[in-house]
């Protein structure tokens, strides 16, 4: 049954990619660490979202009369590998490279049109585990991230954007002026005027914004401990991944004007993963899990564009970021048909928590239901299966006449895993 579970566990890894939270992409299998005897493994994943928006009636008349943003997610692609290999009886080293983080937005149409973002990175883990006692094990290490990161907002949304704000501050001064506060009223209506005349005397597209950083290399570390019962398939692992900040070196530009690189800060979350699995009769078992990242420290807020863009119904002066931490269930069950061939189900639940979207990645929690099976051939094993996913709905306003609703969106995902015992 461990043999097996371990088998399904890493398919589980190669699919995860297409219902993960905030712009997680492929996470790190530690319980390759608990393989038995030396081991080798190779992951690969397809995902194919499909997630479009309807625009309200603002954005419909301002992107000539287009009511549907189309696909704005494209397909993509993972590549991971890892391998286990025993130092002593109880010492056992884990090397690990995936693609953590990504997100990749493209708007071709209507309103949004040019609207653009990608971001992607590859990540390696080095990690020791130690066995304290036969059911006892606590392990550690490092991983690096190198990511790299570019953005393209078009003239009409940042053109708005200053409307917006204009004619905010213009209603406040309004207000201000009927409660006798002149001096008050004089100043916001200033600064009214002012981004007013630049909403509507810039050329066109010379509020076209595009901000493009060089790769980072960061560190952060891995921690964690483990409670076994091999006779009855059982363990329980608990793992805390730290988080780190991204200090990118950044050039931005406004309708095609280079500003001098500037450094923008990005804080990753931190993440606390809750594996378990256990045996429940012969040759089937549980699993599952529970993981918490803190998707709320991480915002796109480069510093040119944080200084120049005012907030507003439309959005504020970050690019983009996640408001609420994320929670991640789990829950499978496994089972061995054969000594060569096993299979496996799963479920996958994030919640929604109700948040305005990031049209970076504009989903509001997922279910996501996978399956698949595993075949062994001596030292070889290869996993194949499939995972489906529906995305919550939601919009990325909170003004019902400028928000783009996002709703009946999925995803489809295939993975590949071959391992090696040696």
């Amino acid at each position: 049954m461990k043999k097996q579970f371990t088998l399904g566990a890493a398919l589980l890894m190669t699919t995860t990619a297409a219902s993960a939270s905030g712009i997680d992409r492929n996470l790190t299998n530690y319980g390759l660490l608990f393989e038995t005897g030396n081991y080798a493994e190779l992951s690969y994943a397809n995902v194919s979202p499909s997630v479009s928006g309807t625009y309200g009636p603002t954005a419909t008349a301002l992107g000539g009369g287009a009511t549907s943003t189309d696909v704005m997610s494209k397909d993509f692609e993972t590549l991971s590998g890892s391998v286990k290999y025993d130092l002593t009886d109880k010492l056992a080293l884990g090397l690990f490279s995936n693609q953590p983080f990504g997100a990749n937005a493209d708007y071709t149409n209507g309103f949004y049109t040019g609207l653009a973002a990608e971001w992607d990175s590859r990540g390696t883990s080095i990690v020791l585990k130690y066995k304290v006692t036969p059911n006892i094990s606590v392990y550690g290490g490092a991983r690096s991230i190198v990511s790299q990161a570019t953005i393209d907002i078009p003239d009409q949304l940042i053109r708005v954007q200053y409307g917006l704000a204009a004619q905010q501050l213009g209603d406040a001064a309004a207000a201000a002026a009927a409660g006798g506060d002149l001096a008050t009223a004089g100043a916001l209506g200033q600064q009214a005027q002012q981004l007013g005349a630049i909403a509507t005397t810039t050329p066109v597209g010379g509020l076209t914004y595009k901000a493009t950083t060089d790769s980072d290399r960061q560190t952060s570390y891995i921690v964690g401990a483990a409670y076994e019962r091999p006779e009855i398939a059982l363990r329980v692992a608990l793992t805390y991944e730290s988080g780190y900040t991204h200090s990118f070196e950044s050039v931005e530009s406004f309708g095609g004007i280079d500003t001098d690189p500037m450094t923008t800060n990005i804080e990753m979350p931190d993440v606390y993963t809750l594996d378990f699995q256990s045996g429940v009769a012969t040759d089937t078992l549980i699993f599952g899990s529970i993981r918490h990242a803190t998707w709320s420290d991480w915002e796109v807020r480069p510093p040119v564009y944080g200084a120049s863009i005012p907030a507003s119904p439309v959005g504020s002066a970050r690019v983009t970021g996640i408001d609420t931490d994320t929670t991640t269930y789990r829950i499978g069950v496994g089972r061995k048909f054969s000594d060569a061939i096993s299979g496996f189900a799963r479920v996958t639940y994030e919640p929604g928590n109700g948040d305005v979207l990031s049209r970076l990645s504009p989903t509001d929690g997922s279910i996501a239901y996978g399956f698949g099976g595993s075949y062994t051939n001596g030292a070889i094993k290869v996993t194949g299966g499939v995972e489906y996913i529906t995305f919550g709905e939601g919009d990325d306003n909170e003004n019902a006449l400028l928000a783009t609703n996002f709703s009946d969106n999925d995803a489809v995902a295939v993975g590949l895993s071959v391992g090696y015992r040696f």
